[in-house]
């Protein structure tokens, strides 16, 4: 017994770098969470309708991810039932516009937005985009957005995880849970960032910060 403290302070010595090592893993394992609130992505031609011909955004910042923007533009989106004001108009432009809403914006426009991946847009609702200077008729366009993650293919299969896969997230914290059908969206030129929507930050009482672990199943 005489010899305690000093066996117990080499054994202490001894377990310094494996608990580092195993701090640095976790941190390795973490993914930064991004919040998304409701916006819109805009056609060249739709543009052209809201702000005037060959009207072209301007950048207020850049996103997380490579090349994207928000704009300091903004529009109101209208359905049978409501309008919602000053929503954001994300860059650049795209070959389709895109309105991403959240679950409660399908009760208050009185439209019925499917939950789907950016892009997957057949058969999605339809809404009024009111800019300054006219107006746009969407026959299709309005989605919930799936929560989803984005990598690149290398970070993919260093967490073990494929493009398309389902997986299941978990959040520390006092209102911390799982979430599940959390979509891997794994390629070239994207930013490493897990993307839900303000709805759910809220529920989960997630803030800029927050950071996720993938469940392994």
């Amino acid at each position: 017994m005489e010899n305690y403290e000093e066996l117990l302070g080499v054994l202490l010595e001894k377990l310094a770098p494996l608990q580092q090592t195993q701090e640095k893993s976790h941190e390795n394992d973490e993914i930064p969470v991004g919040i998304s609130n409701r916006h819109v992505h805009l056609a060249q031609g739709d543009v052209d309708k809201l702000f005037g011909r060959g009207y072209q955004l301007t950048k207020l910042k850049d996103l997380s991810q490579p090349g994207q923007y928000a704009c300091k533009e903004q529009i109101m989106l209208a359905g049978p039932k409501g309008v919602i004001q000053k929503v954001r108009i994300l860059g650049p432009v795209r070959n389709q516009s895109q309105v991403e809403i959240l679950q409660s914006d399908s009760f208050k426009l009185g439209i019925k937005a499917p939950l789907r991946l950016s892009g997957d847009l057949a058969g999605s609702a339809g809404a009024t985009l009111i800019g300054p200077n006219g107006s746009v008729e969407l026959q299709e366009g309005v989605i919930v957005a799936k929560r989803h993650i984005h990598m690149l293919p290398e970070q993919a299969r260093r967490f073990g995880v494929t493009d398309g896969e389902e997986v299941t997230i978990n959040f520390a914290g006092p209102r911390g849970g799982s979430l599940h059908h959390v979509i891997i969206r794994a390629v070239e030129n994207s930013g490493l960032e897990c993307h839900i929507d303000t709805e759910e930050a809220n529920a989960l009482g997630v803030t800029p910060n927050t950071k996720i672990v993938i469940q392994k199943n």
